[in-house]
């Protein structure tokens, strides 16, 4: 049994299939979520897990080399924008109905419990050399 890092198996699954250029979702608990991309589900009750919790978890183990969000999360959402230019210094913004179109071709979702608005990330995985 691991000990520490990612104990869900089947998001540590997940992510150990992830290679360079792999897209990763994470998203809020309303975001809708097309068929195609593999989806783990980590919502338990709204606002469980948060937003800010999972992604986290997942920098601790990811390489990210590009993030992209939604330009309505500026105005909708302060503390998902600030958290993400937190994390992300050059995040792109789309217009949300573009991220929605982007989530087709992710390799994998994410679906945390956060209950406000436009609390979603793409991430780009990068490589560790």
């Amino acid at each position: 049994m691991k000990k520490s890092g990612i104990l869900n198996r089947h998001l540590a699954g997940a992510m150990a299939e992830l290679g360079h250029g792999d897209t990763v979702l994470v998203c809020d608990a309303g975001m809708p979520i097309p068929s195609g991309p593999r989806v783990v589900d980590l919502a338990f009750r709204a606002g469980t897990p948060s937003f800010a919790e999972v992604l986290d978890g997942l920098l601790d183990e990811l390489v990210v080399e590009g993030a992209t969000a939604a330009e309505e999360t500026r105005e909708a959402n302060p503390a998902a924008s600030a958290l993400l230019d937190t994390h992300f210094p050059w995040l792109e913004l789309v217009p949300h109905d573009e991220l929605k179109a982007l989530t087709a071709r992710a390799r994998l979702v994410v679906r945390t419990g956060e209950a406000r608005p436009y609390a979603n990330v793409l991430l780009r995985c990068g490589v560790f050399f």
